[in-house]
């Protein structure tokens, strides 16, 4: 059965896994898996760009997103008889069979799936089953193709070893089959400063410390810290720095945290 795997630490953003889909699939049916896509409104392949953290200490991440091609897919549960799932684990939805059932793009809890309201018709991503079917000179999906950093594979899920790789929103119980490695964790950053001297800390010692762990780093040349790949959960952040002590609560919950300048 075929697998997605999606390098995510090497990602630039630069779109090209996106432009590719659309090329294949805009004012093209490849029937019987796909009517076209519309030029506006739908992504079937789509890059996330997250702005994380706070100013100045901010990162970006990118991350693909397709169909998951679910071994578990409640589309299938949802419409049993337009949603099928093919030998080599594609999960296609019949644009025949399916056509006015709103209920397919509601049942995905990744919304991957999307209503094209001409054609009363929902679409999703099919994994380019199209080109892999017949005497193509393109025998991968166009992401795959496109992706000129080579960071999106494709291929019998015995040519890789998943050890090590996730998967996303594991809890929805979908299991997908596309595999990601090097997601993005929190993190919690800020600068250390000595108020009095108005000069930075190099050296200076910030730690985390919770109910999910330690985690400690020493401020670089600049006063900052980072502390990084951190699980989400409620911390204490202790600064020490020149015989002096700092801490504060700080929550990983629900976002990275970029604390600025922290006077000690």
């Amino acid at each position: 059965m075929k697998v997605f795997v999606i390098d995510m630490k090497d990602c630039v953003g630069c779109h090209n896994c996106q432009v590719g889909c659309k090329d294949e699939h805009c004012g093209q049916a490849w029937l019987p898996y796909a009517e076209a896509q519309p030029e506006v409104g739908q992504f079937w392949c789509k890059v996330d760009q997250t702005e994380r953290g706070k100013r100045p200490h901010v990162k970006v991440s990118y991350q693909p997103r397709i169909c998951q091609h679910c071994d578990n897919a409640p589309c299938i549960k949802a419409a049993p008889d337009a949603v099928y799932k093919r030998e080599d684990g594609l999960v296609i939805i019949d644009p025949d069979k399916a056509r006015g059932n709103k209920k397919i793009v509601a049942s995905c809890p990744y919304n991957v799936i999307y209503w094209n309201e001409s054609l009363q018709l929902p679409q999703k991503c099919t994994g380019c089953a199209h080109l892999l079917d017949g005497d193509h000179p393109i025998s991968v999906p166009r992401c795959v193709d496109n992706c000129h950093l080579g960071i999106i594979k494709f291929g019998e899920e015995s040519e890789f070893d998943l050890s090590g790789m996730e998967v996303l929103h594991p809890e929805y119980g979908t299991k997908p089959r596309v595999y990601y490695t090097a997601l993005p964790r929190k993190f919690v950053a800020g600068t250390v400063y000595d108020p009095e001297a108005e000069e930075v800390y190099v050296g200076a010692k910030a730690t985390l410390s919770g109910e999910a762990g330690t985690f400690s780093v020493i401020t670089d040349s600049w006063g900052d810290f980072w502390l990084r790949n951190l699980p989400d959960a409620d911390f204490t952040l202790t600064i020490e720095a020149a015989g002096k002590t700092k801490s504060m609560a700080v929550s990983t919950k629900t976002a990275d945290v970029g604390l600025g300048d922290i006077a000690v």
